[in-house]
């Protein structure tokens, strides 16, 4: 599988990358407060990141004031799984190189489908800052070398990721609402699929294994 920089123009369509804010404290926090699991752990708020000074500054001039969560996902991870989106854009940023394997909601097909021929692979280097847009259909990272982990820093609206909220579906999109503010869409071979997630992605299970 080709795998792109975030820097390519490729990566224009998915997200942007931040700049002018220091991220220092955070990559800090991440190294020296999180774990490096052998699988991948999420965990939506971290106390020692949430609670940084930056946090403010992510806050007002990435979400234009909303409160935001400051959490991380890390561990090891080379397979798509699963693939996700939010109301909302996320923020990634990792204390390794890392890889995202992102797609389009609006390359969902009409059977609520999403045809993972259709995902790119994108490496983002250590201490680089990256909206992935609301509209980009993203998971766990992926690892950028081969037996290397990630840490993570996964900034998305308070809340999200959460407590799933308790209604009646009325369409099929509220049968992908996993979470609060997260609807996935699972492939058959993952875990997340025998676990009751809705199917929605077809194709080739992506493993970039080989490719890195």
């Amino acid at each position: 599988m080709k795998i792109y920089s975030v820097n390519d123009p490729e990566f224009k369509e998915y997200g942007q990358i931040i700049t002018g804010i220091d991220v220092a404290p955070i990559l800090k926090a991440l190294e020296e407060s999180t774990p490096l699991p052998e699988g991948v752990e999420y965990v939506p708020e971290k106390a020692e990141i949430q609670n940084l000074e930056v946090t403010k500054v992510f806050a007002d001039h990435v979400y234009g004031g909303m409160p935001i969560q400051m959490g991380y996902c890390n561990g090891h991870n080379t397979k798509l799984n699963c693939l996700e989106y939010h109301r909302d854009s996320e923020v990634n940023l990792g204390t390794e190189d890392f890889i995202l394997l992102l797609g389009k909601q609006g390359q969902i097909e009409d059977d609520g489908l999403f045809d993972t021929a259709n995902t790119k692979a994108f490496l983002c280097p250590a201490g680089v800052a990256v909206e992935v847009f609301a509209t980009s259909l993203h998971y766990a990272p992926c690892s950028a070398k081969k037996g290397q982990g990630f840490k993570v820093l996964i900034v998305l609206p308070k809340g999200t990721n959460t407590e799933k909220p308790d209604f009646t579906p009325v369409n099929h999109e509220d049968t992908l609402l996993t979470a609060r503010n997260k609807w996935l869409l699972a492939h058959p071979e993952s875990s997340e699929a025998a676990g009751g997630a809705v199917i929605g992605l077809k194709g080739v299970n992506i493993d970039i294994s080989a490719d890195i």
